[in-house]
């Protein structure tokens, strides 16, 4: 296989196995989605628009999302913070990490610190099964117009995925996937511990797209290392980190294409 004007069997020569993933469907086909750190606007204690709570881990009964959005976590003195959506809050916990903006000019990373128990149910995956949004349409961003024009149907959307994220304060501030080292945009994936275990090599052929999502037709070979795993990253799928704010967010819902990837040994 000709890669860049290489070899890739060549990597033997200096100790290298290569081992190409069958992909989903058996024919090296991977999936490839994006995730990203998001910076939420927030404030310490609620007031105005700021109702929603960000919650850290508890240590008592587990509870569903409608029974923590019912008030269940109330008064344990739990709430790290308080933002202006509850969707936002959603979106962070399906990133698993991200940023808080309380105003004061720092940015507060809010790290991983557990889930609930309950199974995780893709929203995106309701909604085109309700008929709201195209499968071929589905991405963050429509997710987030779709809760635009439907405010009131929001929270009832949400609790039909029972699972749910709380969050640490990390004054570090270094976005960490689940190894717990720090993540490098488009060098740093989640995957399935099952078939690529954390730490792995990569070799993958990246799908590049354009501003609207679709496949320019085009593959960049990036190396990369699974350092993170993800509650929707299962099977012959990877998750590529790209980066903090509203920009990566963009290019990280947009992304849902295919690739082939080598693991190297």
């Amino acid at each position: 296989m000709d890669l860049i004007g290489g070899n890739i069997n060549d990597l033997a020569k200096y100790g290298i196995s290569t081992r190409l993933m069958r992909g989903e469907d058996g024919y090296q086909n991977v999936l490839m989605t994006g995730y990203y750190s998001p910076v939420i606007k927030a404030r310490r204690t609620p007031q105005g628009q700021y109702q929603h709570p960000i919650y850290a881990m508890p240590s008592s009964k587990r509870f569903s999302r409608a029974e923590i959005y019912a008030g269940a976590l109330q008064g344990q003195g739990l709430e790290l913070a308080y933002s202006n959506s509850m969707l936002d809050n959603f979106l962070l916990g399906v990133q698993g990490s991200g940023y808080v903006d309380f105003g004061d000019g720092r940015l507060n990373y809010f790290a991983y610190a557990g889930q609930n128990g309950f199974k995780y149910a893709s929203v995106g995956r309701l909604l085109v099964e309700d008929g709201e949004i195209p499968k071929e349409k589905m991405s963050v961003q429509a997710i987030r117009e779709w809760g635009q024009r439907n405010p009131s149907r929001v929270q009832g959307l949400l609790e039909r995925n029972p699972s749910y994220v709380f969050f640490k304060n990390d004054p570090t501030g270094q976005v960490k996937g689940s190894a717990g080292v720090p993540l490098v945009p488009l060098a740093s994936v989640a995957s399935d511990r099952s078939i690529v275990p954390s730490g792995s090599v990569l070799l993958v052929e990246m799908p590049l797209i354009d501003s609207k999502g679709n496949w320019t037709g085009k593959h960049e070979m990036r190396l990369m290392v699974a350092l993170d795993v993800g509650g929707a990253v299962k099977g012959h799928h990877f998750d590529l980190y790209q980066g903090i704010g509203d920009k990566a967010g963009h290019i990280a819902g947009l992304m849902k294409h295919y690739g082939r990837v080598w693991v190297l040994n």
